[in-house]
């Protein structure tokens, strides 16, 4: 245990360094990814033939490939039409595009899990139906999607280890460094383990509370 400690504070500052990576490539792709989450599954829901269609073949095609292969195509594919990205660019795109994919569906699911009378009684009130899946619908949805949301955050957080493979410097990069020059490889992989462990535990606390904050009595 004192050999772990004395690891685990050693390469401290070199993870720590990681970790901010690898929380602004999840907070950057989670917001990005919800803003087209929540058009996507509005078209889902409310649009015409054509933008259902073409909403409802983002959504299967990025579900339908693997993220990793979505990461590759932004890195070393997209040079050879003369498309340049950095790491991190590629990174934070392919994550946000995969999680509006499934943000999309999360709040697909509950924009229908509203009653269909709200939208009737708006529209009887004389707003238009956008304005009442802005004003009306879309706000008690949100409500809804939260676990959800909390679920795709914490998923995040750990799939940013894969942008390790195109040269960004995360968490699970800066252990994999650390380790190669000490050969710590279990005490070092432990310690990635027990930071990504407490920043999970953080998110998961933070959002069950922002969760009951907002939660309608009753509902």
């Amino acid at each position: 245990m004192s050999h772990f400690l004395h690891v685990f504070i050693q390469g401290f500052p070199l993870l720590i360094g990681g970790l901010k990576f690898t929380l602004i490539l999840a907070s950057v792709s989670i917001v990005i990814g919800f803003i087209i989450g929540v058009f996507i599954a509005i078209e889902r829901v409310y649009g015409r033939k054509i933008s259902y269609g073409l909403s409802t073949a983002y959504v299967e095609i990025i579900r339908g490939t693997p993220l990793l292969v979505q990461l590759f195509i932004l890195y070393f594919s997209l040079p050879q039409i003369g498309i340049h990205l950095s790491p991190l660019a590629a990174a934070i795109i392919s994550f946000s595009l995969n999680s509006g994919a499934y943000q999309a569906e999360y709040i697909r699911g509950a924009l229908q899990a509203v009653e269909k009378g709200q939208m009737r009684a708006a529209l009887s009130l004389g707003m238009t139906k956008w304005q009442a899946v802005r004003m009306v619908i879309l706000p008690q949805a949100l409500r809804k999607v939260l676990p959800s949301w909390t679920n795709e955050f914490v998923y995040l957080i750990k799939y940013t280890s894969l942008a390790y493979l195109v040269g960004v410097p995360e968490l699970t990069a800066q252990g994999e460094f650390f380790a190669s020059r000490n050969f710590e490889f279990m005490n070092v992989f432990l310690s990635v383990a027990l930071l990504y462990l407490i920043v999970i535990f953080i998110i998961t606390w933070a959002f069950s509370a922002v969760e009951k904050r907002v939660r309608v009595p009753g509902i």
